[in-house]
């Protein structure tokens, strides 16, 4: 058994959106309704993978899965936080690729000086509730019957880690790095992952 884990190319739109597409269509891992083609999937890969860590998972040479950090909220002021997401093909669920994966995101993330890190969770989900504990989230909110999806109403839970610290900032516009700042920081941390 050979695990890679690598930056996302704009290549690999086709399979991850295959990945996606059985979250979207038969559960509620995801409120999205329509699965998106691999050109959408191809913009979503260039417009967050300019900023934020984006991987993919291969396992034995085939991708199997894929992980990727975006904005948390618009504003400026929350310029430290980011939100995760996770995916794993069916096939290759139970095996700790996610858990893999989102350690190497969180990781990445510290280092690019990040603070506060949450995953946005439809309940009912055991699977990623068990993950996001398992790392250290802690439940911080429940948006009660926020998101509909098969006709059924579902509260949403926002799991939180603190991975940085919350002194006063020297200069007010201080930022988090980019992945492209990061530089060869990026691959070496994914090839240890």
């Amino acid at each position: 058994m050979s695990v890679i884990l690598r930056q996302v190319r704009e290549s690999d739109a086709a399979a991850l959106s295959e990945i996606y597409r059985p979250y979207v269509e038969n559960n509620t891992a995801t409120l999205e309704y329509d699965p998106p083609s691999a050109e959408e999937f191809a913009d979503r890969i260039r417009e967050i993978s300019a900023e934020f860590p984006y991987i993919v998972c291969e396992y034995d040479g085939e991708t199997v899965g894929y992980a990727y950090a975006h904005r948390y909220k618009a504003r400026f002021g929350y310029r430290f936080c980011a939100e995760l997401s996770v995916y794993v093909r069916e096939d290759y669920r139970r095996l700790g690729l996610g858990k893999r994966m989102y350690r190497a995101l969180i990781e990445l993330l510290t280092r690019m000086g990040y603070r506060n890190l949450y995953g946005t969770v439809t309940d009912p989900n055991p699977g990623s509730f068990a993950l996001h504990l398992g790392l250290g989230f802690y439940e911080t909110g429940r948006e009660h019957s926020a998101g509909v999806k098969f006709g059924e109403w579902h509260d949403v839970v926002i799991f939180e880690k603190l991975v940085g610290t919350h002194e006063r900032l020297a200069d007010f516009r201080e930022r988090p790095l980019t992945v492209g700042e990061l530089g060869g920081e990026y691959a070496a941390l994914l090839s240890r992952a």
